[in-house]
C-alpha cells in the first residue's frame, strides 16, 4: 500500500512539475509574440518620384548612402514660330546645358555641386530628408529641404553701375551669389501616381535697380506611370507678387522687361535602375531653379517654349 502511495504521489509530483514546465515555456513564447506584436518594423514607402531630378526641380527622393548621382541637362532655345526665323524647332538656338554631381552622404542627407553655361554659373547644393512617407501611413507624406547656392561666373565688369556696386572698385565676391531655399511635400499614392508640392524663397545680393532681390513662390510636380519603365511627368514653378518683399514695382510704362512669368514643364520620363531620361518642353531657359524663378520672361501658352532633355546616372560605392 505504501509502495501504491509513492507512486501515485511521485506520478502526481512529475505531472505537476510537467504542467508547470509547459505553462512557463508557452508564457514565454506568448510574451515574445506580444513583444513582437506591439512593436511591428514600419517600412518606408519606395521613393515618390524615380529620380532625384524632374526637369529643372529637385524632388523628394534621395539615394542610399554613398551613391554618387551624375546629372547632365540640355535645354535647346525658344522655339520661334513667329519670325519666320527657321532654328530647327530652337536646336539651332542659344542652348542652355549643366553638368552635376550629387553624392549621397546619408540614406537621409546628400550633397551636389554643378556647372551651367548660362552665366557661367557654379552651384552647391544640399538635400535633407525630414520624415518619410511609411507604408502603414502612420507618417502620410515625405519632406525635404532642399537648398542651392549660385555664385555667377561672369565678369566683374556686369555689375558696374548696380546700386550694390556703385563702381568696379566696389565690387565685392559676394555680388555674384544668389541663394534658393524651398521645402518639398510629397505623397506617393500608389504604384502609378506621385505628387508633390513646395513652397520656396530666392534671393540675389546683387540686381539692377529696376528689379527685386526677392521673391517667394509656389511649385508642384507630379508623375504617373503608365508602363514599368515610363511615365508621364508634369512640373510647374509659380513667382508670387507680393508687394511686402519687392524692391520695385511693375513698370506701368512697360519700358523694362518684366520677369515673372511660370516655369511650366511637361514630358516623358524613361527610368531603370541605374537611369532616367527625360525628353520634355519648358518655358524658362534657365536650368537652377532661381534661374527659373527669378528671370523667365517666356510665356508657355505664347510662343515661349524650349525642349529639354535630361540624363541621370547612379553608381553605389
Amino acid at each position: 500500500m505504501k509502495n501504491i502511495y509513492k507512486i501515485l504521489k511521485f506520478s502526481v509530483l512529475t505531472l505537476l512539475a510537467l504542467i508547470l514546465v509547459q505553462a512557463t515555456t508557452f508564457a514565454q513564447e506568448a510574451g515574445a509574440d506580444t513583444t513582437v506584436q506591439e512593436k511591428p518594423v514600419d517600412k518606408p514607402v519606395r521613393p515618390a518620384f524615380e529620380s532625384g531630378l524632374l526637369f529643372d526641380a529637385a524632388t523628394t527622393t534621395l539615394y542610399p548612402s554613398k551613391t554618387l548621382e551624375f546629372i547632365l541637362e540640355h535645354r535647346f532655345g525658344v522655339i520661334n514660330t513667329k519670325d519666320n526665323n527657321y532654328d530647327m524647332a530652337g536646336i539651332w538656338g542659344a542652348a542652355n546645358i549643366r553638368f552635376g554631381l550629387n553624392y549621397s552622404i546619408l540614406n537621409n542627407l546628400s550633397v551636389g555641386v554643378g556647372t551651367t553655361k548660362l552665366n557661367k554659373m557654379t552651384d552647391l547644393q544640399l538635400k535633407y530628408r525630414v520624415i518619410e512617407q511609411t507604408r502603414s501611413n502612420s507618417i502620410p507624406v515625405t519632406v525635404v529641404l532642399y537648398e542651392v547656392v549660385g555664385i555667377d561666373g561672369s565678369k566683374s565688369s556686369k555689375w558696374d553701375g548696380t546700386p550694390d556696386t556703385a563702381s568696379t572698385k566696389s565690387y565685392k565676391f559676394g555680388n555674384r551669389l544668389s541663394y534658393f531655399t524651398q521645402l518639398i511635400v510629397s505623397r506617393r499614392f500608389n504604384d502609378k501616381l506621385s505628387l508633390q508640392f513646395g513652397g520656396a524663397f530666392t534671393h540675389y545680393n546683387c540686381v539692377d535697380s529696376v528689379y527685386d532681390h526677392d521673391r517667394i513662390s509656389l511649385s508642384f510636380a507630379g508623375r504617373y506611370k503608365f508602363s514599368p519603365q515610363m511615365s508621364l511627368i508634369v512640373s510647374g514653378d509659380f513667382p508670387l507678387d507680393i508687394t511686402g518683399i519687392k524692391d520695385f514695382k511693375k513698370d506701368a510704362a512697360k519700358t523694362t522687361v518684366i520677369y515673372d512669368k511660370p516655369n511650366l514643364c511637361a514630358g516623358i520620363e524613361i527610368a531603370t535602375s541605374a537611369h532616367a531620361f527625360h525628353v520634355y518642353v519648358a518655358s524658362a531657359q534657365g536650368i537652377l531653379p532661381q534661374e527659373g524663378i527669378m528671370w523667365n520672361k517666356n510665356d508657355f501658352f505664347n510662343g515661349g517654349i524650349l525642349i529639354g532633355l535630361n540624363i541621370t546616372r547612379l553608381w553605389n560605392f
